[in-house]
C-alpha cells in the first residue's frame, strides 16, 4: 500500500510554522467590569490585575474604549489587546474586559447576567438613576457574579438569590445588635 510520506524522510526543506503557544488555562478570566454613563463617565468600575494600576490609567482606559464602542452597534471590540463585550441600556454602557485570547462566549456570559441581575434588582429599569440609587445593590449583584476576576456565576436568578440572601442576613444582623444595645 501506499504510505504518506513523512516530512522528516524525504528531505523536504519547506519550513512550517511552530506550533502555535496555547495559553495556560486560567481561572482568573475578568481583568475589569465597569458601567459608564452616556457621556462615558464612571458610574461602578471593578478591575481585578494590575493592567492598570492606577486611577488615573483606568480612566484614560475606560474614555478610550467608550469613545471606540459608544456609537458602534457591534457587541464585541478588541482593544489594547484586550477583549472587550458590551451592552448599552437607555443611558448606560456595560462593559466586561478580558485578555486578548479570551473566549468571548465567557465574557459575554457575565455580561447578560450582570445585566439580567440588575434589570431585576432594578426592577425593569437599567437605567442612571435607578442604579446611582441602588449602588450597594450593585456591587453586592457584580461580587456574586465576579470575585478576583474568577467566574463565580452566569445564571441571573442564583445571582438574585445570594444577593437577597446577603441582604436578608445584613437586616438580621443589624436588627440584633439594634435590639441588644
Amino acid at each position: 500500500g501506499l504510505s504518506a510520506p513523512s516530512r522528516h524522510s524525504t528531505g523536504d526543506k519547506r519550513s512550517f510554522p511552530p506550533r502555535c503557544q496555547l495559553q495556560e488555562p486560567s481561572l482568573y478570566t475578568i481583568k475589569a467590569v465597569f458601567i459608564l454613563d452616556n457621556d462615558g463617565r464612571r458610574l461602578l468600575a471593578k478591575y481585578y490585575d494590575d493592567t492598570f494600576p492606577s486611577m488615573k490609567e483606568q480612566m484614560v482606559f475606560e474614555k478610550n474604549v467608550f469613545n471606540k464602542t459608544s456609537r458602534t452597534e457591534s457587541e464585541i471590540a478588541f482593544f489594547g489587546g484586550m477583549t472587550i463585550v458590551y451592552k448599552s441600556s437607555i443611558d448606560l454602557f456595560l462593559y466586561v474586559v478580558g485578555s486578548s485570547h479570551e473566549n468571548e462566549l465567557m465574557l459575554m456570559s457575565v455580561l447578560i447576567c450582570l445585566f439580567e441581575s440588575l434589570s431585576h434588582m432594578l426592577r425593569k429599569n437599567v437605567e442612571k438613576r435607578w442604579l446611582l440609587e441602588n449602588m450597594d445593590g450593585a456591587f453586592l449583584v457584580l461580587d456574586e457574579i465576579v470575585d478576583g476576576g474568577v467566574i463565580l456565576e452566569s445564571d441571573p436568578q442564583q445571582v438574585i438569590q445570594k444577593v437577597n440572601f446577603r441582604v436578608l442576613q445584613s437586616a438580621k444582623e443589624q436588627i440584633k445588635w439594634s435590639l441588644l444595645k
